[in-house]
């Protein structure tokens, strides 16, 4: 298996998406959690970018012979997905319904064994990276929510492929943080940075050598993040909508039960 940046060819991400939800500490006001996360645009001028997605990434393949009997060699797009073995691959787009069709059918059988299945190693990752500490399988509960395709290709902005025309797959997932004092720790995180504070922790990292990139959580009340796609024509939605100050990525909507988007086929 390889990797390429190959032009005139289709990239497929399939990757888990979760509806992370927890109960205010103080009312219990439903939040829905979000993996915020700052960025350089023009680092000698300081111009810096801070977006929140829904918490997830992409599904690992475990056993990669089905997928090369239906697309030959299996071709990375980049040599990190390649090293984390992440289903984001190059295919001829004659080849992306058959590839849809296996990420659906593996997906959607309990106890497959070709990809990596629900959003447990994904979540633990993120959350010791925005929390400092991993998730505990007793401290929430999740359950499937359905897919969401986007079978129109589109030029990703991802950071080891940008510029690829994409097309995607996502299993949702309805995630619920039952841990009282974890719960009340996001909170805590959520509220003790703006993004403006996130930004200059970035733009410090980049000055240090690093990449330029920095995560934490943001916590939104569900039903004001609702709204604010629903006053929206459904042709407007996938985009990058500003909810209570802060940019949310395009893929919030996929989270969002009743949030139409032209762009997503829901199963």
């Amino acid at each position: 298996m390889t990797e390429t940046g190959a032009t005139g060819r289709l990239r497929v991400s399939v990757a888990t998406l979760n509806r992370l939800l927890f109960p205010h500490p103080q009312d219990g006001t439903p939040l829905l959690a979000f993996e915020r996360t700052a960025g350089v645009l023009l680092a000698s001028a300081g111009v810096t970018r801070v977006r929140s997605k829904p918490f997830g990434g992409a599904v690992r393949i475990v056993n990669p012979a089905p997928l090369q009997a239906l697309v030959g060699e299996v071709v990375f797009d980049s040599e990190r997905s390649k090293v984390e073995q992440d289903f984001r691959i190059v295919i001829a787009p004659p080849q992306w319904e058959a590839v849809k069709q296996f990420a659906l059918q593996q997906l959607g059988t309990p106890g497959g064994a070709d990809l990596e299945l629900g959003p447990q190693r994904e979540l633990d990752e993120e959350f010791g990276y925005v929390l400092g500490r991993g998730l505990e399988p007793h401290q929430y509960t999740s359950r499937p929510a359905g897919f969401v395709i986007e079978n129109a290709p589109i030029a990703t902005n991802n950071y080891n492929a940008r510029g690829q025309l994409t097309v995607r797959l996502y299993q949702v997932f309805e995630v619920r943080i039952v841990d009282e004092g974890l719960a009340a720790a996001m909170w805590a995180v959520s509220e003790r940075y703006s993004d403006e504070e996130l930004a200059k922790q970035m733009l410090a990292d980049k000055a240090g050598g690093g990449r330029g990139r920095t995560a934490n959580l943001l916590a939104l009340p569900l039903n004001r993040v609702a709204e604010a796609y629903l006053r929206l024509p459904p042709a407007k939605r996938y985009t990058v909508v500003t909810v209570q100050g802060h940019q949310l990525h395009e893929s919030v909507p996929a989270v969002l039960d009743g949030v139409d988007v032209p762009e997503y086929l829901r199963l």
